[in-house]
């Protein structure tokens, strides 16, 4: 059975990747999947791989279900291991080295690239190497939510898929079909922005207690109720999910170095914790935005309603706290909060404290809002 249901929503990219699939169509070595955030790029991806992989399988369904499940030994998954950008590390072994290796059971090897915008000079030459030659069994798949950001010499030498974000009404299908209370799935569509994963982590995920935790952060500022310290529930969370994150990145890479002769174990465990530290920042930080995010989007409600446009609101199952706290605002101090919310977003990839800042916000918050 085809997996490329998880495509069927983009008719640029089911013409284009559909027809490559087709009897006698021929794939293209190297495409970049671009669109914003949650659009299904990665979804894409896996279907799209499950299926080139799939081809001539004695057992076609079980190879896709380990395609999409990331464990077939002919689809390489590539991560950046920087806090903000993919090295010649990321790209040497798992992509040129590997590249030069036949396939191990498929007639074809995949590799797909996430974050190809964030590769720095040296990952991008490699790359190129890997762009300009490659063996007739290997496809490239660039994933990016930035495609101006990808160097020219890489973008060039890739078939363009565009991706384009799931409208709300699309969302809401989507949460609908899993459970989802109608109120709760339009809010979670409405404040996901387009963002499919966004939505489905804020309905199901641990996104549901960052958005009550957001939501318990802008009221108290809104009311000075800070004794209680709301900024704490945001930075637990980011912790705990950065924690956890670093814990399975550091237990896969002590499994990893069993394998190494023992004179490099110790340099590859050094070097992959470091790694791990630096996602474990990049985690971090991300979550504590989100958080902040929502916050934002909180006053963003509270402004439609100060200029009585309560139609226009994400939040509409929160709607009877959205008017309480509105009540006696304008929404000229409400655009002041939100930009004192975004200035703070802005600032966290800069500064280290971040309980700090959360801090000082929740103040000038109170302050703005009083």
């Amino acid at each position: 059975m085809s997996t490329l249901a998880a495509i069927e929503r983009h008719p640029h990219a089911l013409a284009v990747l559909g027809s490559a699939l087709e009897p006698g169509g021929k794939p293209s070595h190297a495409y970049l999947f671009h669109g914003p955030p949650g659009a299904g790029k990665a979804a894409a991806a896996r279907a799209f791989a499950a299926e080139l992989l799939a081809e001539g399988a004695a057992n076609p369904d079980g190879v896709r279900d380990r395609a999409e499940r990331e464990s077939h030994p002919d689809l390489t998954w590539v991560r950046a291991s920087g806090a903000s950008e993919m090295r010649r590390a990321d790209i040497d072994e798992p992509v040129v080295a590997a590249a030069a290796r036949r396939p191990f059971e498929s007639s074809k090897r995949v590799f797909v690239i996430e974050g190809a915008d964030t590769m720095n000079a040296e990952a991008a030459n490699r790359m190129l190497k890997t762009l300009e030659e490659p063996a007739s069994y290997v496809h490239l798949v660039l994933l990016t939510d930035r495609p101006e950001q990808v160097l020219p010499t890489i973008s060039s030498r890739c078939l363009a898929v565009r991706f384009d974000a799931p409208t709300e009404a699309q969302l809401e299908e989507q949460l609908g079909a899993r459970g989802i209370a109608p109120e709760v799935a339009q809010a979670c569509a409405k404040l996901a922005l387009g963002d499919a994963n966004r939505a489905l982590a804020m309905a199901l995920g641990e996104g549901a207690q960052q958005r009550a935790n957001a939501e318990r952060f802008a009221r108290c500022a809104r009311h000075n109720k800070l004794s209680d310290q709301p900024w704490t529930a945001l930075i637990n969370l980011a912790q705990t999910l950065a924690a956890a994150t670093e814990d399975r990145l550091n237990e896969e890479a002590k499994a990893e170095a069993e394998s190494l002769p023992k004179r490099e174990r110790n340099k590859y465990e050094k070097d992959a914790k470091a790694d791990a530290h630096r996602i474990w920042r990049r985690v971090r930080t991300t979550a504590l935005d989100e958080g902040l995010r929502l916050t934002g989007l909180w006053y963003r409600d509270l402004a439609c309603i100060a200029d009585g446009a309560p139609e226009l609101i994400y939040a509409v199952d929160r709607r009877t706290e959205l008017e309480a706290d509105a009540a006696g605002l304008s929404s000229h101090r409400l655009r002041d909060a939100i930009a004192l919310v975004d200035a703070t977003r802005a600032s966290l990839s800069i500064y280290p404290d971040d309980q700090l800042q959360l801090e000082a916000l929740a103040y000038r918050l109170a302050r703005t809002l009083s």
